[in-house]
């Protein structure tokens, strides 16, 4: 039990320990997302809107990538930080191995699955005739990045639960800066349009990749050895069910994605807009929007290990305190970011080319309306991690179903029937303030159980 004593989890301030996990985490997820958001901009200066819109198209397929990613990196990290606070490091080497083993495995399925299937999948996410070439073009290259982006999304966690967020972040920041030039390279000065875009998003992967694995020989916390890498049954289910909350909420906003663009295309050209400039425009709005997400989201990574350790220590107070603070500063930095979308929309989008009318008059629309609720929308994914970090992976998976599944895509269904393309526009901002209300009645309940644990142990105490 030493282990639950002197571990700095359990023994810091909770302000310091979140500064040191949540930085970390808020830059590496900010590096993730900005992969997408570079490729777009050289994209959209130098292949044009059906260039944006293919890369809306293909989103999804990233989408899935980040699933797997979470469901074996926050559920490994998870269990190992929850084994450790209860003082069995050997069996927490385990859940940390395996879930490497898995990350790499499940990375070169998705591949080999999406270049056999590729065509038919593209029509599936809604890729008008138009826009396919453009789509093809770039997803034949980056689909040979999926393994390397999952084991570095997914191994990032692994190693921040080890104690080393700094690490998680420089993986990260390496590949986004080798991106970065090589995107300037390849599209600017090589015109090679899409498939330079998608070249340099694959060399960065690799790159963060071997940077993973690198640091997975030299583990800090346990040693692992090559028998804590062979896949074991129990152990992958194990990681895999605390890890479902997040991975079901990626797997969710996919599903949305592709609702998404097969609405957009159908009802934009039922409207003024046509069928490509409303999917070019929601897919800016929405990878825009994933860098506030991005913080919100590394805030949540960053208090896992200070929730699960503790939780597991039965030190319910620093539980709530790190959740407390994660949503603060979630919700303050997203309101900033609603400020950002009501008072500059039509200069976000000028950042990602030009356009038609009927475009910047969509987008500013869509930033407005779609977007209307995103600051009250953050509380729901570190809710949902909460959940998962304290071990209660179905309340997790529950509430990261609201958003997507059990309100937007019913509410994208029938809002359209009755008010056309302006019914998308006004599902996302419904379903931003639905999903934030139940994560809010959920955690207080959450919060009254571990009230209860903490006065059945004082009288415990007390009656000794």
């Amino acid at each position: 039990m030493e282990e639950k004593k002197t571990s700095p989890l359990g023994t810091e301030p909770v302000g310091r320990l979140m500064v040191k996990f949540a930085v970390p985490s808020i830059i590496g997820m900010l590096v993730s997302a900005l992969y997408n958001i570079v490729d777009q901009l050289f994209i959209g200066h130098a292949v044009g809107t059906n260039g944006n819109a293919a890369t809306n198209v293909a989103f999804p397929f990233t989408t899935a990538c980040m699933a797997v990613a979470l469901l074996l990196g926050i559920g490994g990290a998870s269990c190992f930080n929850l084994t450790m606070g209860r003082g069995d490091r050997k069996r927490a080497g385990y859940f940390a191995g395996n879930a490497v083993s898995m990350l790499i495995i499940s990375g070169v399925v998705i591949s080999a699955v999406t270049l056999l299937f590729l065509t038919p999948l593209l029509r599936l996410f809604g890729a008008p005739d138009e826009v396919m070439p453009y789509a093809k073009e770039y997803v034949r290259v980056t689909a040979l990045g999926f393994p390397f982006l999952i084991l570095t999304t997914g191994g990032g966690h692994i190693i921040r639960a080890d104690g080393s967020p700094g690490m998680t972040m420089a993986c990260n920041l390496t590949g986004a800066v080798v991106n970065t030039v090589l995107d300037a390279l390849f599209v600017m000065v090589l015109d090679w349009k899409m498939a330079g875009a998608a070249a340099a998003t694959v060399i960065g992967q690799v790159v963060s990749a071997a940077m993973v694995i690198v640091y997975m020989r030299k583990f800090r916390t346990v040693q692992l050895t090559r028998q804590h890498y062979i896949p074991d049954l129990t152990t992958v289910k194990r990681i895999a069910s605390i890890g479902m909350a997040s991975c079901v909420n990626q797997l969710a906003i996919a599903i949305v994605q592709i609702v998404l663009n097969n609405s957009l295309t159908h009802y934009g050209a039922l409207s003024e807009y046509g069928e490509n400039d409303p999917l070019a425009c929601a897919g800016i709005v929405m990878k825009v929007n994933m860098i506030v997400f991005s913080v919100v989201i590394g805030l949540s990574q960053g208090s896992q290990p200070i929730e699960s350790f503790n939780y597991g220590a039965e030190n319910y107070s620093r539980v709530r305190k790190a959740y407390i603070l994660a949503v603060s500063v979630a919700a303050s930095i997203s309101l900033a970011a609603f400020a950002c979308f009501q008072i500059f929309p039509r200069q976000i989008l000028s950042l990602f080319g030009n356009g038609s009318d009927s475009y910047f008059k969509f987008g500013v629309r869509f930033f407005r309306i779609f977007l209307f609720f995103t600051w009250l929308n953050c509380i729901q994914p570190v809710s949902s991690t909460f959940f998962t970090s304290i071990g209660k992976p179905v309340k997790g998976v529950f509430l990261s179903l609201t958003r997507q599944i059990l309100f937007f895509i019913p509410l994208l269904l029938i809002l359209p029937l009755f008010m056309g393309i302006d019914g998308i526009l006004w599902t996302g901002t419904t379903a931003d303030l639905l999903s934030g209300i139940a994560a809010i009645i959920m955690t207080l309940a959450e919060f009254r159980d571990m009230r209860r644990l903490e006065s059945e142990a004082m009288q415990k105490k007390s009656g000794r």
